[in-house]
């Protein structure tokens, strides 16, 4: 008969402020991260992007679910990078055109696919033959084993202007579902968060979320990696405090192993961003990014001042 005291013992330990797990073995405890990834990329538009979440200290001036989410994957993850392709206003084919090759080109063993709702709220869209160009993109990731997250889109609801494209939303969102069980993709399902019929989670001109909003939406991406994490509901996290010294170490190591590859790729004319301004475009340690290359390397084409909040601006159409 098996010892339930003995299960007991050798059992689990979770350990919910450094977010990792302990396993105990005899005298010795043996730490394991949280989650098996290591790099992280985000793909997509001005929702990926963080359009509409200003933080005057992340590059490119906004923040982001994308961000706050890696902000929570890079705990307990010493070696933890991220970098963030997302350019506003793109169209599916733009993303995949401009994002996926370069994406790959980083290495990443985790990225999130985000795109199309701009294509969707353009006359005649086939939500359709949309998803069909996704799935060839996803195929893509997946066949160089990198595990992927797929969005589907938030529920615009009946009676607001947005009602009109509900439709359309609905059938590229079971596409969607369609593509992340033949492929084994994951789902950020932005359909079921009832919060963000919340008006509070939507910025001013009701297309991009809110810092709240960005912040459940991060929290929804977490839960469904499976992640631990300190986001609490309703309470967004300020953006974490790195100090002077441990800020320089933290950018000599990402310019020796991330930097440099880059600058060097760059001189080849290999620009891992197609020339897009992408706010991320190196894989990094969260608050180790040198304000001088925030998407300033070979002349991308970031915002006016990378490193101020820029003005609200709309999503082009």
């Amino acid at each position: 008969m098996g010892d339930d005291t003995a299960g007991q013992d050798n059992g689990l330990l979770q350990n919910t402020g450094l977010f990792q797990t302990t396993v105990q073995q005899g005298s010795a405890d043996q730490l394991i991260p949280p989650h098996p990834w290591r790099r992280f990329v985000a793909l997509g538009d001005s929702f990926t992007e963080g359009l509409d979440d200003p933080e005057p200290g992340s590059p490119g001036g906004y923040r982001g679910w994308a961000d706050r989410a890696a902000e929570e994957l890079s705990v307990g993850v010493p070696d933890f990078a991220y970098a963030n392709l997302a350019v506003r206003g793109q169209l599916l084919h733009e993303v995949i055109d401009t994002q996926v090759g370069p994406a790959l080109a980083l290495t990443p063993d985790l990225v999130s696919f985000q795109a199309g709702g701009n294509d969707l709220f353009h006359t005649g869209a086939d939500p359709d033959k949309l998803a069909a160009l996704l799935e060839g993109a996803v195929s893509r990731l997946r066949l160089q084993g990198v595990s992927v997250l797929i969005f589907v889109g938030p529920d615009s609801g009946r009676s607001t202007v947005m009602g009109q494209f509900r439709t359309k939303i609905a059938i590229f969102n079971e596409n969607m579902r369609c593509i992340a069980e033949h492929h084994e993709c994951l789902v950020a399902d932005l359909w079921a968060m009832k919060e963000l019929h919340d008006p509070r989670m939507w910025s001013q001109d009701r297309l991009h979320p809110s810092a709240l909003g960005h912040h459940a939406v991060a929290a929804m991406v977490l839960e469904t990696l499976g992640v631990p994490n300190s986001l609490k509901p309703l309470t967004p996290k300020p953006l974490p405090v790195t100090s002077w010294r441990k800020a320089r170490v933290g950018d000599i190591a990402w310019a020796r192993n991330y930097l440099m590859p880059y600058v060097l790729r760059g001189i080849r004319h290999e620009s891992p961003t197609g020339g897009f301004g992408a706010k991320r475009p190196v894989p990094a340690p969260l608050q180790s990014v040198p304000l001088s290359s925030r998407g300033r390397l070979f002349g991308e084409a970031g915002p006016p001042d990378a490193g101020a909040a820029p003005k609200p601006e709309k999503e082009p159409e």
